[in-house]
């Protein structure tokens, strides 16, 4: 029997490349023609699936990983950032039912396999899931497939399916007929696109500064979602019900701090909760293009370069001299900066492109950023080796590594000390220190340890 819950729904997949990110973007972009206020989430680490929200909806998607921050900060961002919408609609990660290890070192409060997983989220905000299921090489096996999922765990609730990539009317008649005997409510049908696609690269789909034609594709997925769903059922499970919002309890912010945030093409990769920390904190965030600009914002504290893809824009990076000098003097005379993978990259002597090719670029690390074929994807634990102004040494921190860059010299004055998060298998060393420079491949989530955006702004008052 399915149990339908009154707020809010998860898309989740059958299996990774079913097609969640493509039925939740028509999903966002059906709701926002009809001019309603719909907040997005998005489950895992995932930087570039919330860019294409944030175009669809206007409104910043919210990661909810527990392994960045934790199961109680999940539930308070997702309560926070409804309050204010009509509908609420989170994308899962992977399948329905794939995490990751718990960390035994970790304080974490439900020991499970799917730890960080969709069914994990779901179970943590109760609320139910629509079941994405790729039907393009299925008939009636489709019914074995649906059954598994709605009877694998009673404590999920499933309200229904999409048949994605559905070949014909006679494919569809084969797929309804196997799942009536189940009573699973179908919620939307959507046939095989060939003229909707999205580019990808090498760290998943290009992201949507780059994407001349990406109106249009939204506008056709709009057209798509007004036909594809049985809206009279979707549309009282997407319904957003407000609750009481758990207290938010933030320091007294300090005086006002300028940082230079870099975004742009190049540079892109924040957690929205990151910024807005700081700025509750009381910085000013002055937003820049170190592709673009010919100079750095005047007049500021500190500086924060996040990931993103600095070996696509390598030429244009290496040739803005004026900016590549003042970046490097401006770190070298105390400004304090965090630089998160990409930020580590530009940071570097040299980008390496995939053909070998050299771009200069800040210099300020004597290393080598070389592009590779190899993926370097998964949770960390990082235990700290010295004090930084971000953290003291011995301190544990929780992030996520996603790059395929290696450093030709490792670093004399490593930050950490990295081990895989679901075991204590040794990865090695990680970061480069300098006192007022926090390097390191490793992205952070803050929404669970204020402290690491307090001691950087702290850091920026004591260098003004």
């Amino acid at each position: 029997m399915l149990v339908v819950g009154q707020m809010s729904l998860i898309i989740a997949g059958e299996r990774s490349g079913v097609g969640k990110t493509t039925v939740t973007l028509t999903l966002l972009a059906s709701l926002c023609r009809r001019g309603a206020k719909v907040q997005s989430f998005k489950v895992g680490p995932d930087y570039i699936d919330p860019m294409f929200h944030h175009y669809v909806t206007g409104r910043p998607c919210r990661n909810l990983d527990p392994v960045l921050t934790s199961e109680a900060y999940v539930q308070r961002c997702f309560e926070r950032h409804i309050q204010d919408c009509e509908y609420a609609l989170v994308e899962g990660v992977m399948g329905l039912f794939d995490g990751v290890g718990q960390n035994h070192t970790s304080q974490l409060s439900t020991p499970s396999v799917d730890f960080a997983s969709t069914s994990h989220i779901a179970r943590l905000l109760d609320i139910p899931v629509v079941l994405v299921v790729d039907c393009s090489r299925l008939s009636g096996s489709v019914a074995a497939i649906a059954h598994g999922y709605c009877s694998f765990d009673p404590r999920i609730k499933i309200a229904g399916l999409v048949l994605n990539r559905v070949g014909s009317d006679r494919h569809l008649s084969l797929l309804k007929q196997a799942l009536t005997p189940l009573e699973i409510p179908i919620l939307g049908v959507m046939r095989r696109q060939d003229n909707i696609t999205i580019p990808d690269r090498h760290l998943g789909l290009v992201p949507t500064s780059e994407l001349s034609e990406l109106d249009a594709v939204i506008n056709r997925l709009a057209d798509l979602g007004d036909i594809c769903f049985d809206w009279h059922q979707l549309l009282p499970l997407l319904q957003s019900t407000s609750v009481p919002t758990h207290p938010s309890f933030l320091p007294t912010p300090q005086s006002p701090v300028r940082i230079a945030v870099a975004r742009d093409q190049a540079f892109n990769f924040y957690y929205q909760d990151n910024l807005d920390l700081l700025q509750q904190l009381g910085a000013e965030l002055v937003f820049w293009s170190p592709i673009a600009d010919v100079q750095i914002p005047n007049n500021i504290q500190g500086m924060y370069f996040g990931g993103g893809f600095p070996e696509v824009f390598a030429p244009q990076l290496s040739g803005n001299n004026q900016v590549l000098n003042a970046v490097k003097n401006a770190i070298l005379q105390g400004i304090p900066t965090i630089a998160e993978c990409g930020g580590l990259m530009y940071l570097c002597e040299q980008i390496l492109d995939f053909q070998g090719q050299g771009w200069s670029m800040v210099g300020v690390l004597p290393t080598i950023a070389e592009m590779g074929g190899r993926l370097t994807l998964g949770y960390r634990r990082a235990v700290a080796l010295q004090n930084t102004f971000l953290v003291d040494a011995g301190t544990d921190i929780y992030g996520h590594e996603f790059h395929r860059s290696q450093l030709i010299s490792p670093s004399p004055n490593p930050l950490f000390k990295t081990y895989r998060y679901d075991s204590e298998e040794n990865l090695g060393f990680e970061g480069w220190y300098l006192p007022n420079l926090h390097a390191s491949y490793v992205h952070q989530h803050w929404g669970e340890n204020i402290e690491l955006p307090k001691r950087f702004l702290e850091a920026c008052l004591r260098n003004r």
